[in-house]
């Protein structure tokens, strides 16, 4: 399983979008240090000889990608580093956004339509930038044609550009070109300072100091050069089903699936990797804010539109605690999500941001992808049997926890979903243990 790349074109907007060259100021969501990373996600598409459509993806997209350009030229700038430290994006004309064209000597069937890859395998399928490339091209694509027909299309978008629903956006809007349309339905909002910027003077409600503290010169992924390990386990529906139902009984509370499993999750990592019973350990999440703020940001914006959440408790207190404890910890902790918690996070990013913020080691960052609405993005052949995110780094966290759905191409063969977990490799055969136990429905609440 080889893929070789043949081409890279770099595509420009299909019009100027912009007569002068000029800077775009950042919000203080877009320039929180954790999010100074590129994000790398894989949408997998079957055949699309069966179609009236034009069976040429690369040349389909080339071109609704120049068109939604010039709705969405800040992707073709480049980022970089003010005086203080936070981001500017410098926009230029006669810049462009460089697309890989590649392919793949084996059909997407064999390799299970992406559902549970070889690592090597989806590596090549997604480009890959340096931290200072990712600065200098903020965007890029690489799509991949399969032996089948059936194609993949990888991004690598730079965080301070947008979040995952600000690129869906983007997608869909090049998707409804590619489908036909004359333009986009929805038009893409910037304001980015304006509407998620300081107040004045700036003011902090919220105790963020409890869970983020300050350290010159720190960087939230250099915590630690221990190897670590991705798997992927899955997670039956009846197993599910009766872990949260005795959740129920013991305590009385309901909990969702993020709240219950990602508590099981947390504390078998946390157990798994032996951390000391003294220590902090933090349990981060993000949530959409959009609507949230008052007023609620206009339809059409597509930048870093979630803040991140913390639960925190000494590894002592997760792993002898009833595991229902901590789901209700995270539980609570979303009720902190309301408006002045926004503008107090962007007021400790204005007053702070200097100093070095960072949320420290023992971070494990999750985050939920079965309901975000990737699979609408269509170029006219079907929307994606399978979605994959490739990012090593989540909300300060070296080893970020998604929740995934299967692919859409085995559907009715599997139930439930499927976790896709970064741990230490020292750590990964205890936590393999837990994971079995929660298989095969030993959840032993008695003692947790």
């Amino acid at each position: 399983m080889e893929v070789h790349n043949s081409e890279t074109a770099l595509v420009f907007p299909s019009r100027p979008p912009f007569e002068h060259d000029h800077l775009l100021s950042l919000s203080h969501l877009d320039t929180d240090r954790n999010l100074h990373v590129t994000f790398r996600y894989v949408r997998a598409y079957t055949s699309t000889a069966a179609s009236n459509h034009p069976s040429d993806p690369f040349r389909v997209i080339s071109a609704a990608l120049s068109d939604a350009l010039v709705y969405y030229y800040p992707f073709t700038g480049s980022l970089r580093r003010r005086s203080d430290g936070r981001l500017e994006l410098f926009c230029a004309g006669g810049k462009g956004v460089p697309f890989v064209r590649a392919a793949a000597d084996c059909s997407l069937g064999s390799v299970n339509y992406l559902d549970e890859p070889d690592r090597h395998f989806i590596e090549q399928l997604v480009p890959d930038p340096g931290p200072e490339e990712g600065l200098a091209t903020p965007f890029v694509l690489q799509l991949t044609v399969f032996a089948c027909g059936g194609y993949c299309l990888g991004a690598s978008i730079h965080h301070a550009m947008c979040d995952g629903l600000g690129a869906t956006q983007f997608f869909n809007a090049v998707a409804e070109l590619a489908r036909g349309a004359s333009r986009v339905s929805v038009e893409p909002v910037w304001e980015r300072s304006s509407l998620l910027g300081p107040r004045e003077p700036p003011r902090v409600e919220v105790p963020f100091e409890e869970v983020l503290h300050c350290e010159k010169g720190s960087s939230p992924y250099c915590q630690s050069s221990e190897a670590v390990v991705r798997e992927c386990f899955h997670v039956r529906d009846e197993c599910l089903d009766r872990y949260k139902a005795l959740l129920l009984e013991k305590s009385g509370v309901s909990f969702t699936t993020f709240e219950a499993l990602g508590a099981f999750l947390w504390r078998a990592r946390v157990k798994a990797a032996g951390v000391l019973g003294h220590e902090k350990v933090k349990f981060a999440y993000s949530i959409n804010v959009r609507k949230l703020v008052k007023p609620p940001l206009p339809v059409g914006y597509w930048g870093n539109g979630c803040v991140p959440m913390y639960v925190q408790l000494s590894a002592k207190e997760l792993v002898e605690n009833p595991i229902w404890e901590t789901a209700k910890a995270i539980k609570k902790s979303k009720s902190n999500a309301r408006d002045e918690y926004v503008r107090s996070f962007i007021d400790f990013q204005e007053l702070n941001y200097a100093k070095g913020i960072t949320a420290g080691k023992g971070v494990s960052g999750f985050t939920d992808w079965r309901h975000l609405g990737h699979s609408t993005v269509d170029f006219g052949w079907g929307g994606p049997v399978t979605v994959l995110p490739l990012s090593r780094h989540l909300l300060g966290s070296v080893e970020p926890c998604f929740f995934l759905p299967y692919s859409s191409a085995n559907a009715g063969s599997k139930d439930g979903f499927k976790v896709l977990i970064t741990l230490p490799g020292i750590a990964l055969h205890a936590f393999r243990q837990d994971m079995e136990k929660f298989t095969s429905q030993q959840f032993g609440l008695s003692s947790l």
